[in-house]
């Protein structure tokens, strides 16, 4: 079973950004499947999702950290509107970040998502009621 987190930076973002949970789960069932629109190094790839009435080509990227096995870490997103691409120094970061949390215990990540530091997305596939 694949688990997907978000970080607290990211949870922020996409609630602002208005991206479902349902969505997020589609582009890493997408990734899993071998769909990554750019491998950036060190653990970390970007993903292209469509922003509500934007589509994919005028929509967010995301960010994700993982190594294609069951844990997969939502880092970074940006509206294609917002900016280009990232930098250099924000690429080193977000891969040191994804080394430490891809080396996490079972442990270690059940005390980030108690103390918020990191949201667990739930499996199922919820439907919104309208």
């Amino acid at each position: 079973m694949r688990q997907l987190f978000k970080t607290r930076t990211f949870a922020r973002w996409i609630r602002k950004a208005q991206v479902s949970d349902v969505m997020l789960r589609k582009a890493i069932a997408e990734m899993a499947a071998g769909l990554i629109d750019a491998d950036l190094g060190g653990s970390v790839y970007k993903k292209r999702v469509p922003l509500p009435g934007r589509g994919k080509s005028g929509g967010a990227r995301i960010l994700v950290a993982t190594k294609h096995a069951n844990r997969w870490f939502l880092l970074y997103g940006f509206g294609k509107n917002e900016q280009a691409n990232i930098d250099d120094r924000e690429l080193a970061a977000l891969q040191k970040l994804a080394s430490a949390l891809l080396s996490m215990t079972s442990a270690q990540l059940e005390h980030a998502v108690t103390e918020r530091e990191l949201v667990e997305m739930s499996n199922e596939e919820k439907s919104n009621p309208s």
